[in-house]
This record gives C-alpha cells, structure tokens and sequence, in this order.
C-alpha cells in the first residue's frame, strides 16, 4: 500500500494555522470587535510617498538597464505578502478572506497545468509575472522611503505586491532590503531563525511537530553562539574587501528588518502569530519581538544549506547494507551485488553533460584502504533527546524524534529542483532560452520572497530566502540570469572515532581527547496556537573533531563512535561571497565571469546561465580531497591517513578539489537537471541514479525540441509542463512490464482488464492531469490507481525472494521504493508536488529488460524478477497486478487531514503549508519549480 505516514520536516510547524475550534466560529467577530485598529504599514512608513513623477523617473531608469525587453518573467506561489495582522488571521480562519497579495500568485501557477498545451510567447505571461526590472508609473501601488530615508525608496506594483528597492547608496539598498523583507515575511523569519537555533517549541509551542523539526536541523547543525559569531569573523576575514562589504551588508540589512520591527511595533501591525503564540498582548501591546542579530543570519543559513545544499552522508546505513549483502552471497559477490544497486556511476543514468567529458570524483577506489565497518548488529543510533517530560514524553513526540533522525541521516537529500536551458544556435530567435527554478516545496508564507535590488554595485531581481535576502539569490542581471538545483555530491564523510577511557573520550590522533558536549533545553506551555501540554527536553550532542557523533558500535570488537564531518560545517555563510557576485553587474559580464561568482558558493548546488548570446554551467561546493584508497560512500577510520587532505579541525579546512574538476560547461547544446547525475564518472551521493530518473523526463522532451530547432519560450515551457505532469514509471517503465506481460495472451480477465487501462493511459501520454480544468479527477483515473498500487507490490515480489529479506529490507533503508505524488517526503512531506525522485525504478528497469533478454548497461549482478525466468517473471507481474487491481480507491489513497479516503486527486494535490496563520487551498498536482523563471535576453552589454 502506498505510505500515507505523517507529514516531515517543515510542513509539520505547528503554528497558527491549526486553530482551536473556537477561533473558527462566530467568536471570532467579537474577538475582532475587540481589537485596536492597527496603523497600516504604509502609514506608518515615515515618509510621504513619492510623486508618480518620481516613480515614473525610477522606472525608466531601471529600464535602461533592462536587456531583456520584456521577455523575462517569473512566478513564486502563493503571494508575496507573508505577513498578517491578528485581524487579517482570524478573518482568513474565519471566513476564508485573504490579505492583499497573499495569493494572488497562486492561480496562474496552478493554471498552467491545463493551460500550457495551447501556451504561446504572448500568452506566458498569463501564467508567469513579467519580470521585467522597474514598475510603469501606472503600476505603482505605493512608493515609500522606509523609516523616513533618503537613499532608499521602496516600490510595490500593483499586480503581486513585489517590492522594488531603489537606492542611492549601498547601505540604504541593503536597509530597505532588510525592511522590505521583514514587512513581506518577519514571522517566517522569526520562526526559521528559531529553528537553526534549535529552539522551536520554546518559541513556536511543544507540538510534536516541532520537535521533530528542530531536532532535524540542530542534529546536523549543533552550534553554539560562539560558533556562529565564529563563522561571521571567518567569512569576513578571509574575503579581503568583499568580506567586509558583505559585513556591512549584513549590518545594514538587518537594520532595515530592525527598523520594520519597531515602526511595526509602535503602529500595532506586526503578524498577529506573535499574539497567538505569547509573545505579544493584543490589547496592552506588552511583550516585546526579539531584534534580529548578526548570528541570526548564519542559524537561517543553517537552515537553507541543510535542506537544499548539503549533498552525502549516510554512510552507516551504506555499511549496514553492504554488510547484508555479504552475509547473503559472500564477500566477493555480496560486494558485487550490493555495487550494482548502488549505482554511484550509473552507465546508463541521464547526465546534465553530454559533449563526452569526465569529471572523476568520489569514484570506487580499486583498493579501498581504512575501511571501518561495523560488527554485525552492533551499531546503534545515539541519541539526541533526553530528560522529556510532560507532552515531550508522549508516544507522538518519541515517533517525531524517530522520523527527524532518519530525515537528518539519510542520503536521500530532498534537493529538487530542474533547469531547461537552450542555447542560441537551436531557437527561433538566435538567442538562448531558460526556463529554471528551485523546488523548494510550498508553503505559507513561501521560504522564498521576490524582490527587486538596484543600488551602488547591485542590479538584479529574483527570489531569494526569507531573512537572508540582502542579494538576490536566483534571478536576473541587467543582462543575464542565473538558477540552481541541488546537486548533492558527496560532501559528508562518516568517520569511526576510537573510544578510550569512558563513551565520552576518542583518540584524536593519539591521544585520548574529550568529546564535547553541546546542549540546547526547550520547555513550552500551550497557547491559542499550540495547544500542546507543558513539556521540556534537552537536545545533547557529542562533537569531536570529527564532526557530530551519530551512531555507536564496534569495529573488529573495538568499541567506536561513527561521526559525521561535512566541509560546509562551521562555514555555513561563506557562500555569501558568490552571491554578492551574482548581483554585481561590474563582476558578472559573461559566461566565464558567472562560473567564477559560483565558484565561491560552497554548498552543492548546479548553477545555470543564460545570456544574449551564451549559456553555462557550474556545480559547486568545496569537495574535500580524500586520502588514497578511501571510499566516499563507507565509514573510515579517523587517523590521520584516512583524513581530508590538509584537514584543519580548528577550523574545519581542507584541500578542495580545484575549480577544473568540477563539472563545467560554456555553450553546451543544451542543458537539462532535474537532481540528476551531472557528468560521467562524478559519483552520485544519493542510490537510484541510474536508468530511470526523472531527469529523462526532461532530457527526452528538450533533446527532441534542440533536434528540430526553432525552440521558443512558449515550446521550452510546455516541455517543462509537460514532464510536470507525467508519471515517471508509467512513461519509463511501464512499457517493458507490458511488454513482458504480453508476451502471452493475458488469459485472466481481471489482469487483462487492467493491462487494457494500463496501455490506454500509457498511450495518452501516462500523465496525471484531470479530465478538464477545475474537475478534481484524473483523466485514466483507474490506471493511475491501478499502478499506484501495482508498483510497491511488483517489486517486493521481484526482489525479495533473491534478495531475502534481511538484504532487501536493508536495500529499502537505502532507498525508498516508491515516491508518488500521494507519498509523504521531502522537505513538505505529502502534498509536496515533488515526486519520483527517489525509487526502484531503475532496479525494475534494467531487471526487467534482462529477463527480456534485451541489453542492459552497468546491469544488476543478478536477475531477480522470477529467478531470471521470463514466463516465472510474468507470473510474478500478473499476480501482484491483480492484486492491485482488487485494490480500491480508499485503500490506495487512505485519506489524511486534509483529503477523504479514495480522493486521488486530493491525494496527490499541492498544499500551501501554513507557517503562520493564512490558509490556502489546494491546487493540482504539477512537478515543477516553485520559484519560475523564463527568460530570453535580447542584447548584452
């Protein structure tokens, strides 16, 4: 049965948008009767507006510098204003009413889903904002100079609410940045900056939720204030004039966020979440919002780079399988089998480069030196929670605590993200096309916010995330744009601390050294948003020099602590630099330029150019320098042969591997990534980077674009629309199950009633898209319940007689064998839009065609589906597939929170995950960027 478990990571933030009933009821007026009018933000704003005069000037201006004439847009769901008022908050629990601009980006997003197939140039900005730089006079909603300056004036349209931040010198840019950003998402803000703290459910309320939550990033991220400051002084220090600018930056950014705390304070319209969490008083106004510091900026950095930007790990459960395939075939072939499902350099996996190049790194050493793996059984995972009581002992808390460290562990990172870029030789226009964005889930607010930044060496609009937004961080130049996807190269080694005296001592190189302990206490009471019990806990890591310990076990009987070193640990703002290059027009002036800004972002990321006349590409992240004969993907011993090459643990420095040996490309045909591998012989952290990935989703439909030429925008969006909506295994694998079955008569009319669906909706295209606009029900709604059900069942009856079930459940804790859009994963759980990245798809696929007989590269070492017997494998197939055609609806789709039992299309529905107290609706699936940008430059520079 497809999962439908518990929602993960940050779609379980317990805030105001699960109200007690009360406050849905008729109560709410008289509690709205007793509210003090609030000043508005605009009021407030010291300051009179500007002329239309003015604004008109400011446009034009900023037009001059425009080099994409007009065909530059981008979309970000639901809406830019993230912030509401008590007032606004309860009328939305109320009555369903929206502040301005909540979301009124969230209907085009969702349109495009039926409406692409007839999308023209014209029309694209029916779907998408036009992200041209500068608002038409007739456009200005309002235009303010915040807290009354003069170098900075800030400029909202009326369409989406964007703000447009013009400055006459660098510090009021950043200021009104900073005030910008705190009017557009100050509790989000306050909420993440709590969670990089690991301090939640003191802030936020004891949820279960949100102890799963900031027990997931602090694990990864256990800081303390001095190592935030640490990380600050070290930026700085090491920048030369670029690191004190990016300082003084900072400085003036979170002046702005300030300034906005306070005017928003005094005039009594700061986020109603603060009332309905404690921290402030509706009617006295006491209680008081915390400044924002320096250190805040690197905690929200923690955030983002563990989500998105932190590739490997995992290396513990990598043993643990490895050990399981031995024990199953023996050493020799047990080695063999279990490389075969690793697929760490998949000879038939989808590459992002594809002119013949090589970039080798964290391949398999072919003689593996300061292996330390585990005895069998003995590894235990060390714990993170201790001295619970109240609501923190609770049977909900502990499975929290359960779900956060298998998140936190795993390699599975839920990068996401794609990129479809188009050089000029293949387009009607001569000049290249992109059509890019980060996945980054769907919430409300959005961890994203859009904003426009021109000042003294800073030109650029985009997205960038909350509370981090002194430069746009995915966007557009004056004549030039920019994207990721997260890339998720090994960067996370596991190492085998020896033990000595007591659990608490190692050797560190010789000597026995002790661990240091690294705590952080919440309590929390209920409040009207949270009413979850008083509780408390402590969260207690043991770091080394090696990095956090994560597990315990013996080795050879010696007693060991697995720890995990990450080279961004303690360097979670270096990337600052790279993006402060990125808004720079004076830096950035060509394909070579933007690879050089890049180079400068250690997190693992693929970085995406387009501009009039070129187009590039860049993965980057400081990728340590291993010792001879280590291998990437297992545990080693930590002694000084086995460690990074040049390793400082002061500071946690190393040798990086240079700037040539990443992958790399100017002018490229074309380039597609959709968390795929990026080259041959670069190694893939994540399993099941093989055959079958969704990235050939998008590689299929552009190669077939780029070889009849003529691309346009309106083309390149609609194939990018298109792999949206398709379903990865019906396009990709189902053909050769079919195949299989019928290479006899299916005599069964159950079995033949549903390979009649099946090959039905095959050949409409396997897309779960619905009948028409608004029905809420898929086209070929029974085939799509007939496979949702069938896969899970198919490759636990082709796998695990072989396997066995030690090895192939151990081969599941690797990788998951399903991810549909209806399962629960990723950085929003279930109702996430993202989906099949990672799954068995490929282990079916080349099975599959080795059964057939048909030639398969880097196969699998053995055939599993039916012993390698066609007719034995077609029995398997046809069996489990009548099972899943006895399966009903609400079997399938079990029902959650939010949708009834059997409602596929609510099942797989896209949910704006509240984050504070607006609520949105739920849209139709699409498999897309969350933040969008198309874009075509017409000239250069």
């Amino acid at each position: 049965m497809p999962r439908r478990i518990p929602r993960t990571a940050l779609d379980e933030l317990r805030t105001p948008g699960r109200f007690p009933g009360f406050l849905k009821t008729a109560s709410v007026c008289v509690l709205l009767a007793g509210l003090l009018t609030p000043l508005s933000p605009a009021a407030a704003a010291a300051g009179a507006p500007r002329s239309a005069a003015a604004a008109e000037t400011e446009a034009v201006a900023a037009a001059a510098n425009d080099h994409c004439g007009g065909q530059c847009s981008d979309i970000l769901p639901p809406g830019e204003n993230g912030n509401a008022t008590l007032a606004q908050i309860l009328l939305n629990q109320a009555f369903g009413t929206q502040p301005a601009h909540a979301e009124d980006q969230l209907g085009p997003y969702a349109a495009l889903a039926k409406g692409h197939s007839t999308l023209t140039n014209a029309t694209i900005n029916t779907f998408f904002n036009d992200a041209s730089f500068g608002v038409p006079a007739d456009q200005v909603a309002s235009t303010v100079h915040p807290a009354g300056r003069g170098d900075v004036t800030i400029v909202r349209d009326k369409k989406t609410g964007v703000p447009h931040i013009t400055g006459t010198t660098r510090y009021g840019t950043e200021f009104g940045a900073g005030y910008a950003a705190a009017e557009d998402r100050l509790w989000l803000m306050d909420v993440l900056r709590h969670v990089g703290r690991g301090q939640l459910t003191s802030f936020a309320g004891g949820a279960a939720s949100n102890q799963g939550l900031e027990q997931q990033f602090w694990r990864n991220a256990p800081y303390t204030e001095a190592d935030l400051q640490a990380q600050i002084d070290d930026a700085v220090a090491g920048n030369g004039a670029r690191g004190q600018q990016a300082l003084a930056d900072a400085k003036a950014y979170l002046d702005g966020i300030n300034a906005y705390i306070d005017a928003s304070d005094s005039g009594r319209y700061f986020p109603g979440e603060y009332v309905l969490t404690g921290h402030k008083d509706s009617i006295t106004n006491a209680g008081t919002i915390a400044r924002f510091t320096v250190t805040d900026l690197v905690a929200l950095a923690s955030v983002v780079g563990a989500l998105f930007g932190s590739g490997g790990g995992g290396e513990v459960a990598n043993a643990i399988s490895l050990l399981a395939a031995q024990e199953r075939y023996g050493v020799e072939e047990g080695t063999e089998v279990w490389e075969s499902f690793r697929e760490r350099d998949d000879p038939e996996a989808v590459t992002t480069l594809h002119d013949g190049s090589s970039f080798p790194y964290a391949v398999r050493p072919d003689d593996p030196q300061g292996l330390a793996l585990p005895d069998p059984g003995s590894v235990v995972e060390e714990p993170l929670v201790y001295d619970r009581t109240g609501s923190a002992a609770a049977a909900s808390a502990t499975t929290a605590s359960a779900t956060a460290a298998a998140t936190a562990l795993t390699s599975a990172r839920r990068g996401m993200s794609n990129a479809l870029v188009v050089s000029g030789d293949h387009t009607a226009s001569g000049h290249p096309i992109a059509v890019f964005g980060p996945q980054t889930g769907y919430f409300a607010p959005q961890l994203l916010l859009l904003q426009e930044l021109q000042g003294p060496g800073i030109s650029a609009r985009g997205a960038s995330f909350a509370g981090l937004s002194m430069y746009v961080e995915l966007g557009r130049g004056q004549d030039y744009a920019w994207s990721a996807t997260t890339s998720g190269q090994d960067v996370i080694d596991t190492y085998a601390v020896e033990l000595c005296q007591d659990d608490h001592h190692y050797l560190y190189r010789g000597t026995c050294t002790a661990m240091e302990k690294v705590e952080q206490k919440n309590t929390w009471t209920p409040t009207t948003a949270d009413g979850t019990a008083a509780g408390s806990y402590t969260m207690r890591v043991w770091r080394t020099a090696y990095g956090p310990v994560t597990h315990r076990a013996t080795v050879g009987g010696t007693k060991v602590a697995y720890t995990t070193l990450r080279s961004s640990f303690l360097h979670e703002v270096d990337s600052i630099i790279g993006f402060q290059m990125l808004n720079d027009p004076d830096h950035v002036t060509s394909p070579q330029t933007f690879q050089s800004a890049v180079q400068h972002i250690n997190y693992t990321f693929n970085w995406f150019y387009a501009d009039a006349d070129h187009t590039a590409y860049y993965n980057s992240g400081d990728n340590p320098v291993r010792a001879t004969g280590v291998d990437a993907d297992l545990p080693a011993w930590a002694r000084s042969a086995y460690e990074w090459r040049n390793w400082d643990p002061a500071t946690n420095t190393a040798e990086y591997t240079p700037a040539s040996a990443h992958p790399h490309s100017i002018d490229q045909d074309y380039y597609i990534s959709w968390n795929n591998k990026q080259a041959e012989d670069y190694a893939t952290a994540p399993w099941g980077d093989g055959s079958v990935h969704r990235g050939n989703l998008l590689e299929t439909r552009v190669k077939k674009l780029v070889q009849a030429g003529g691309v346009t925008r309106a083309a390149l969006v609609k194939a990018m629309a298109d792999a949206a909506l398709t379903d990865l295994r019906a396009e990709d694998v189902l053909p050769d199950l079919l195949k299989l079955i019928n290479s006899s008569p299916v005599t069964d009319t159950t079995a033949a009633s549903a390979v009649s669906k099946l090959q039905a909706w095959l050949t409409a295209g396997g897309k779960r898209t619905e009948t028409t606009a608004g029905s809420k029900t898929y086209a070929d709604a029974d085939a799509i319940r007939v496979l949702d059900a069938w896969w899970p069942l198919l490759v636990r009856a082709a796998f695990e007689p072989g396997l066995g079930t030690g090895l192939y459940t151990a081969f599941t804790a690797n990788l998951p064998v399903d991810e549909t859009p209806s399962a629960a994963h990723g950085p929003t759980g279930a109702h996430a839009g993202s989906a099949f990245q990672y799954g068995w798809w490929s282990y079916v696929d080349k099975d599959i065609r080795a059964v057939l007989g048909e030639p398969v590269q880097g196969p699998l070492a053995r055939t599993y589906c039916g012993g390698g017997s066609l007719s034995a494998c077609r029995d398997v197939l046809i069996s489990t597939l009548k099972t899943a055609a006895g399966r009903t609806a609400a079997q399938v789709y079990p029902g959650d929170d939010l949708c009834a039992a059997g409602d596929q299309w609510c099942a797989d529905s896209i949910v704006q995950r509240a984050l504070g107290g607006i609520e949105h609706g739920a849209v139709g699936w699409q498999n897309r960027p969350t933040y969008q940008q198309v874009v075509e430059f017409t000239t250069h520079r």
